[in-house]
């Protein structure tokens, strides 16, 4: 008898928790002084009555907290999907417009017209011709081509440089002269000497009448 009282006890305890663990707070507005009161039973008589929010229980706390879990982990999938596709689209987004169409001149900026001062001073000094001349005019010419031009289109001009075909000049080797060994002049021929067809004790006469002393 005493253990079946004490089940009945114990039952009835449950039930009681239970409850009050699904009882409900009850908002009470008095009507005639608008006192408002908050209650988990029911309110005084004459006074309006509104369910506020029922008491949770401990399941009801815990189904809460994974609800609340699994939408975070869906909100932060989320996240990570919108910044794949952000990089993506950063990825495939087509290459930025030319400088000319961005309203950039370049052919008129600070930078191009020093460019060129020192383009013609490396053209006006040193010695023209040799090959450091050469390189340095190269360099001054590739910079003002760079800051008159703009990047984009100082590639595509690099890209056309690099396919040219390159044309060495010829060289022209001056030998120093032969030495060469003086020619005598030529001996001038001798005349025939006459010859003597007649003499006497003071001239001779030749074949042709002509007389030479003796």
């Amino acid at each position: 008898m005493h253990k079946l009282f004490c089940t009945v006890v114990a039952a009835g305890g449950l039930a009681l928790a239970a409850a009050a663990a699904h009882a409900q707070v009850v908002r009470c507005t008095d009507p005639a002084t608008g006192k408002v009161t908050y209650t988990d039973g029911a309110c005084q008589s004459g006074a309006s009555a509104r369910e506020v929010e029922a008491r949770k229980s401990a399941a009801d706390i815990q189904q809460e907290r994974a609800e609340a879990a699994q939408a975070l982990e869906r909100k932060q999938q989320r996240l990570q999907a919108e910044a794949a596709a952000q990089a993506q689209a950063a990825r495939n987004a087509p290459a930025p417009a030319p400088a000319a169409q961005q309203g950039i001149d370049y052919a008129r900026s600070p930078e191009c017209a020093r460019s060129r001062r020192n383009l013609d001073t490396t053209i006006s000094t040193g010695d023209a011709g040799t090959y450091g001349q050469t390189l340095r005019v190269e360099a001054a010419q590739r910079q003002v081509d760079l800051d008159c031009l703009g990047p984009a289109a100082y590639a595509e001009l690099e890209k056309t440089r690099a396919t040219r075909p390159v044309v060495v000049p010829p060289t022209t080797i001056v030998l120093p002269p032969r030495y060469q060994r003086p020619v005598p002049p030529p001996v001038a021929a001798q005349p025939n000497p006459p010859k003597f067809t007649q003499c006497n004790v003071f001239r001779c006469y030749d074949s042709q009448g002509n007389s030479y002393p003796r």
